[in-house]
């Protein structure tokens, strides 16, 4: 292709798949009752927190997270972009570009793309479309949001831009309209239960009644706009109440005309029939009949509306012809009446009545948002040491940041730059998971650090307080309360409660039981401070009033008074299927690193008294003194006990009082965020790279021979301990790469890329791209997709920085 205008850049290390192309044997879940949408999946549109959509490889949108944490994957044939073209004396041709006609056999008139014709490519906040081999003119769609790293604005914006590029390679003037058409949906993402029923599956977690009103269209209506150069449709409803309220707002579809091109609409059109009212015109010669109809949907009615822009493109020549989709729904509820506004509302005002304004915004700066977005990615790309498959998933595992059901609240006094949480993942539906995030927050800590402490801030706030509610724990039908004063929670609660103020959502586990859960705080804490530049004393001091509280809390779990807290046989940390006896590897490295990290946040705060008073501990500086005091003692009696008691002369042994041979994955954690925070090692680093050598051996290369991943844990010679074993037997996206950071960070580059580019290909070759699964098994399940741990493909970009700069 040669373009005047330049053609799109599509970077070689995208990820590409031919359009429509479907999968033979895409990966399934392991259990029935998780997700399992299947694999069409793209890369999402929309800003942090604003809600999302996602258009699949095949072209049709079909993820609507406009819901806070809710999740619908439905696709709507309605919502769709379709090209006319005809070449000067030659015939007309129209498709819609989607490669498959609804299953319910509406629109029936439409010509629907065909397959493997043209590739799409994604790296997000990027994607595009290249047609290849249907049309006469050469056609590339890319689409974008304003998500790049340190933006606390744009990143917010409810707003997707399509940037079409048309080049004609013939000798003869061709006419082409592109059509965007889409259908109302206002008002159909909150959920009709109000006060949802939680109860357990069969796989111990908690779940809950979501029915959105999906088709409920009762008032909606569709208003044609001409505002200057500004052209498109603004989707409506009528609104029964005077304030704005969950799933209330608008959506927008936008273009821009000129001189050299001509617009055509229709106002209103029933996308349940057979599209004749659209596709007649649009198929004959590009247009529509320009109606409007601003009548309101009646009970059971759907409406949609149409625009087109039709130019004609001389031989030789490019055009460029943007199309946007804008929406604002300003609120999100959780339980009934608990609401929060989101974050792009401190930029839009607050009536849901700016989905035009968003329109506006974006064709004002969209071409700078590109540039920014590409200014952000273009040192990456340009690196030379790192595979292509590499860049390919350290940025389109950011994916989740708008796909994990993500919250991000508007500012407050108290917040400056709002609340923010994701999903743990769309099975296991609570924010935020502590001992998840050790490794997959490196990602939000590294791109957008303030949100990250402000995730941190939220569960300082949280760690002091209980809650007596009772409940039954689904592991083992024990009873327990929801949330132990001092105890450290799990998670900062649930999209069908109050986020950040109820926490400790999941019930599998008894979570006040946790023993990697406070040094997990304490660790993230210290690495926000240490790696965002050591200078934001006001985080730790923001921060400090809980670490002693959890720590000491944890310490009661040390039974036997030798330092470090034991695991009670019950799975009680991350690996929550898997039963840790006395003094563990997993909790007690981490342990250690935790007090030093507690250590060094305490002197740090001793020489750096707080700038609000009230966060002054009583008898500052002393209790400090007196803490740090506490955690050199435990110190001392734990390193010693934790080498004499675990080290086999090969690796680290799961724990001190089962008997087992397992080689655990991940056994070392707390050494790796002690050499990542410059503290002082938990054991000396000989032995190290004795156990990262025996991991990779026997956890890697002997499972399976190294085809999926390593697993989290086997016997030395790569075999199950137990053959009916879950935990030890799934390969941990998110620990893999966090096992591929630790080698990383000790010079093991050519074994850490080894097991990355594995767990890489296994996600991108089986129809599990933009729903990364926590786990995979060598019988092709999965489990657990759209899974927080996987952004720890992050840490390894950070090590190898680390490394670099060292």
């Amino acid at each position: 292709m040669i373009f005047q205008i330049p053609r799109p850049e599509i970077p070689a290390c995208a990820w590409k798949r031919p359009i429509g192309l479907g999968w033979d044997s895409p990966y399934t879940v392991r259990y029935a009752s998780n997700l399992d949408d299947g694999p069409w999946h793209g890369m999402p549109l929309g800003g942090l927190g604003a809600g999302c959509i996602g258009r699949s490889p095949r072209g049709d949108f079909n993820l609507w997270h406009f819901d806070g944490g809710e999740h619908i994957f439905n696709s709507l044939p309605a919502c769709q972009f379709s090209i006319f073209e005809q070449p000067e004396g030659g015939e007309a041709q129209a498709y819609a570009l989607c490669t498959e006609a609804p299953a319910d056999g509406s629109l029936s008139r439409w010509r629907w793309y065909p397959q493997e014709k043209g590739t799409y490519a994604a790296l997000y906040p990027r994607s595009w479309w290249e047609y290849e081999g249907v049309f006469a003119s050469e056609l590339i769609c890319e689409q974008f949001s304003p998500v790049w790293a340190g933006c606390y604005q744009e990143s917010s914006y409810p707003v997707a831009v399509f940037e079409w590029t048309v080049h004609n390679p013939t000798d003869r003037p061709i006419t082409l309209s592109i059509m965007l058409t889409w259908q109302n949906t206002v008002g159909w993402f909150t959920n009709a239960v109000k006060t949802p029923q939680v109860r357990v599956r069969d796989d111990g977690s908690p779940v809950y009644d979501y029915q959105p009103r999906w088709g409920d269209s009762t008032g909606n209506f569709n208003q044609w706009i001409t505002d200057f150069h500004r052209v498109g449709c603004l989707f409506n409803r009528v609104r029964p109440y005077e304030d704005i309220r969950e799933g209330e707002g608008q959506i927008a579809i936008a273009s821009i005309t000129n001189p050299a091109t001509e617009t055509y609409y229709l106002g209103r059109w029933n996308p349940e029939g057979d599209g004749g009212e659209v596709w007649d015109y649009f198929a004959g010669n590009g247009t529509l009949p320009d109606t409007e109809d601003e009548t309101p949907a009646s009970p059971g009615e759907q409406i949609a509306a149409a625009m087109t822009i039709r130019f004609t493109v001389r031989p030789g020549k490019t055009r460029k012809i943007p199309f946007f989709l804008a929406w604002d729904f300003p609120v999100t509820e959780f339980s009934e009446g608990v609401n929060y506004y989101r974050r792009h509302s401190d930029f839009f005002a607050r009536t849901g009545n700016n989905a035009w304004t968003v329109v506006r915004t974006a064709l004002k700066h969209s071409d700078v948002w590109k540039e920014k977005i590409e200014a952000w990615q273009s040192p990456i790309l340009k690196r030379e040491d790192l595979p292509d498959w590499f860049k390919m998933a350290l940025f389109n595992e950011l994916y989740l940041l708008v796909d994990g059901g993500t919250l991000w609240t508007a500012a407050t006094e108290n917040d400056p730059v709002g609340q923010f949480a994701m999903l743990e993942c769309l099975d296991y539906r609570w924010y935020e998971s502590l001992d998840v995030r050790l490794y997959g927050s490196f990602a939000l800590m590294m791109l957008f650090p303030r949100l990250d402490k402000a995730v941190l801030e939220a569960f300082a706030r949280a760690i002091p307080k209980g809650d007596d509610t009772p409940r039954i724990i689904g592991y083992n039908q024990a009873p327990a309360i929801r949330k132990a004063p001092g105890a450290t929670p799990h998670d900062l609660g649930a999209p069908n409660e109050h986020p950040w103020e109820k926490t400790n959502y999941t019930s599998y586990q008894d979570c006040n039981q946790w023993k990697d859960l406070a040094c997990d705080f304490v660790l993230q804490v210290y690495r926000d401070y240490v790696l965002t530049g050591a200078k934001d004393t006001a985080f730790l001091w923001e921060c400090w009033h809980a670490i002693p509280i959890a720590l000491d809390y944890l310490k009661t779990f040390d039974l036997d008074g030798d330092g470090i807290p034991e695991n009670s046989g019950a799975p009680d940390q991350t690996f929550d299927d898997w039963q840790l006896r006395g003094i563990s590897a997993y909790c007690g490295g981490l342990w250690i690193a935790a007090l030093e990290a507690a250590i060094a946040i305490g002197k740090i705060l001793r020489e750096n008294p707080p700038e609000i008073p009230t966060l002054e501990p009583e008898d500052y500086p002393d209790s400090i003194d007196r803490a740090i005091a506490s955690y050199q003692s435990w110190l001392a009696q734990a390193r010693p006990i934790y080498q004499e008691k675990l080290w086999n002369g090969n690796y680290y042994r799961l724990d001190s009082e089962s008997g087992s041979e397992v080689v655990m994955l991940d056994q070392l954690c707390g050494q790796f965020y002690a050499q990542l925070l410059g503290l002082p090692d938990v054991v000396e680093r000989k032995y190290v790279e004795i156990a990262l050598k025996n991991i990779y051996q026997s956890c890697f290369l002997k499972f399976h021979n190294g085809e999926f991943g390593a697993a989290n844990g086997v016997m030395p010679d790569g075999t199950p301990e137990n053959p009916d074993a879950t935990h030890p037997l799934e390969v941990w996206t998110g620990i893999n790469f966090g096992l591929a950071a630790f080698l990383l960070q000790m010079g093991m580059k050519d074994e850490a890329f080894q097991i990355a580019e594995v767990v890489v290909k296994q996600v991108y070759e089986n129809g599990l791209q933009f729903r990364t699964p926590e786990a995979i098994t060598p019988e092709g399940t999965f489990r657990a997709s759209h899974y927080l741990r996987a952004m720890a493909i992050w840490a390894m970009y950070g090590m190898l920085d680390s490394v670099n700069s060292a």
